[in-house]
């Protein structure tokens, strides 16, 4: 989920000091969101409507009423082809040591749909609190705030006692490394995808050869630099096939997207139909 994702990178997640956290309920006409990360735990309720979702290669479809999390730094990508509504809790792994110094030891795992009856128990309580910080946070009585934050303490909880697993990561430093390094490139790509980038020229922005750069972007990504490159132009193409009336031709210069027979053929895999067709 994002409002009108611009940078397909690192998303900087920016919190009002009141809360430490970003909660919203957003409606989606339309968007695709090509991988990137951020330095918290993101949930999404789906109140109307689907989403496709894609977390490290793994393919999600998310329904009306269902949840789903992403971690913090696991690289994710989100589709919607059609409108729907969800409610929005991105978390600050900052915010959560205040309470867990341990968390980076910590990995959450929500499973929706879930068919043993107790962990179906659990899931319904934490379904319910996030309608009920949704509430709260619409209607806003006097002193909300300390309402809003008690429900927040309660999904904490809830995340810490029924949906987390402990992990052993010796490789964080390592991984931070890496993270850090890729995100100079997705921003690099993100300032310069309507040209073509030679892999030499992203490499230097990598600081490694050519021939490591692209394995190193394959393991992280789970796709080549130049399809990367590819999907981010896709993305801002689709946006701009629903958001105005410009002609096709218009939208692919506009973009950089100049080899139309793959932009057809990934266009379809992506949203199994033609441009016009979506538009329509």
């Amino acid at each position: 989920m994002s409002e009108q994702y611009k940078e397909h990178t690192y998303e900087m997640i920016r919190v009002p000091e009141t809360m430490g956290v970003r909660f919203f309920t957003q409606e989606d006409t339309g968007s695709y969101c090509p991988n990137h990360w951020h330095d918290a735990i993101e949930i999404v309720c789906l109140v109307k409507g689907e989403l496709d979702v894609t977390v490290e290669s793994a393919a999600f479809h998310v329904e009306e009423g269902q949840c789903f999390l992403v971690n913090s730094c696991v690289i994710h990508s989100t589709k919607c082809t059609s409108s729907n509504t969800g409610i929005v809790l991105q978390i600050p792994v900052d915010f959560i040591k205040l309470y867990l110094p341990e968390v980076e030891q910590l990995k959450f795992v929500l499973k929706d749909p879930c068919e043993e009856p107790v962990e179906r128990t659990k899931l319904m309580r934490f379904k319910e609190t996030l309608l009920q910080m949704q509430v709260v946070n619409e209607i806003r009585p006097e002193g909300y705030i300390l309402r809003f934050n008690s429900l927040l303490f309660e999904i904490l909880f809830q995340l810490y006692h029924n949906f987390s697993v402990k992990i052993f990561r010796a490789d964080l430093s390592r991984r931070e490394r890496d993270l850090n390094r890729l995100n100079q490139v997705l921003n690099y790509i993100a300032r310069n995808y309507t040209r073509p980038i030679p892999l030499k020229e992203i490499a230097q922005v990598a600081f490694l050869e050519s021939g490591y750069f692209c394995r190193f972007f394959k393991k992280h990504m789970g796709l080549t630099f130049l399809e990367y490159q590819n999907e981010v132009r896709l993305s801002h193409i689709y946006q701009d096939l629903i958001t105005t009336t410009d002609t096709l031709k218009c939208i692919l210069e506009r973009h950089g997207f100049t080899n139309y027979k793959l932009f057809c053929r990934m266009f379809r895999e992506r949203f199994h139909g033609t441009p016009s067709q979506i538009r329509r």
